[in-house]
């Protein structure tokens, strides 16, 4: 890279692939939230199939980029032999349930920000700081006991990947054909729906976010293989870049913004671009206090639970699962879990109609 310090490149690098992910999600309407809300409660999976087809392209890209030495994801928290799954499933519970009171996570939450919603803006305020609190703050040393030290030792695998573990129960590295079944099966699923297969709009739009992804990948590892100082090596989240990017705005600490801060502010300013291509930019604010409350409660949630489940719909969902870490699954479960019991209360008026069975006209050709 020259005379260039390559620290200076990486949030610049993480600004190009948020544009990207910012455009084509305001665009394209990408949101997982709203993804599982029509599939919940109207049998269309759309949306849904559209959120599986990011991660499995970020999945495939990001197995080949480490496969042939051009991604570090070894190094990545992720893959870390240590599994906290108290954090995953409490975390990913409050999150889900603060995603459905929000009515986004903190991704869709930046999305709508470039389009003029000031509740999006509260929202990533009470977020981040929380996101921060859980991770260096007061709430942090909770975090310690509840996750840290009961998190299970995977180390006989090496890392938690499911290759690994395969490859560690059966004697024999299996961590190519676990990689190749995994997205074999989800294409299978994906693709059966021949309503999708000419839904070329959500195709486009579910590989080209996973491209962004897998590109954080590639870019980060650049950058620490030519940096003389350490580089988190990472692809994508909204929990704990949001913080550091209001860290970046309030303080001056001489430090450099990373790639995570390049990401939130890229993502900004490609939904801003996004919302004046569409011509849909208006200025939108809580109705009440009620609604601006269940804001606030959902955005702490989704600020504290993204920390204890290390990501969030997109950082655990898409960037962890192209590391096909276990604790991905475990996590998703959880947020899902989290949002059907938030929606059953704000749209059904109990939380144990999350566990009554919709009976949704799914014999459409968009459910299943």
């Amino acid at each position: 890279m020259g005379d260039l310090d390559p620290l200076v490149l990486l949030p610049f690098l993480g600004l190009a692939a948020g544009a990207v992910l910012g455009f084509v999600a305001r665009v394209n309407r990408f949101c997982t939230m709203s993804s599982l809300e029509r599939y919940w409660y109207a049998g269309d999976a759309t949306g849904l199939r559209t959120w599986v087809l990011a991660a499995t392209t970020a999945l495939a890209l990001t197995q080949a980029l480490s496969a042939t030495g051009l991604a570090a994801i070894d190094q990545s928290f992720y893959l870390d032999a240590s599994l906290p799954w108290t954090g995953a499933i409490l975390g990913g519970t409050l999150f889900g349930l603060g995603m459905a009171l929000v009515g986004t996570c903190g991704f869709g939450a930046v999305v709508r920000l470039g389009g003029g919603s000031l509740r999006a803006l509260v929202v990533l305020i009470v977020l981040g700081l929380s996101a921060l609190a859980a991770q260096r703050g007061l709430i942090a040393q909770g975090r310690v006991f509840i996750v840290d030290n009961l998190a299970l030792d995977l180390s006989f695998a090496g890392d938690q990947s499911l290759g690994s573990l395969i490859s560690a129960l059966v004697g024999a590295d299996v961590r190519a054909p676990v990689v190749l079944a995994v997205l074999a099966a989800l294409l299978f699923w994906i693709f059966r729906n021949s309503h999708y297969r000419r839904n070329s709009l959500q195709i486009v739009t579910g590989v080209v976010i996973g491209v962004a992804i897998a590109f954080g990948w590639w870019a980060t590892t650049l950058v620490s293989r030519e940096a003389l100082a350490p580089v988190q090596i990472e692809a994508g989240s909204f929990v704990v870049p949001v913080g550091d990017t209001i860290l970046q705005f309030v303080t001056y600490t001489g430090t450099l913004p990373d790639y995570g801060v390049g990401l939130i502010l890229g993502t900004l300013l490609g939904a801003i671009a996004g919302a004046r291509w569409r011509k849909d930019t208006r200025w939108e604010a809580c109705d009440d206090a009620r609604e601006l409350s269940r804001h606030l409660l959902g955005a702490a949630l989704m600020g504290v639970g993204g920390v204890f489940a290390m990501g969030c719909t997109v950082g655990q969902g898409i960037t962890g699962f192209s590391t096909l870490a276990v604790s991905v699954p475990l996590v998703m479960v959880s947020m899902a879990f989290g949002a059907r019991i938030g929606l059953a209360i704000l749209v059904e008026g109990s939380a144990l109609a999350a566990f009554r069975r919709n009976d949704v006209g799914s014999g459409g050709r968009t459910a299943g």
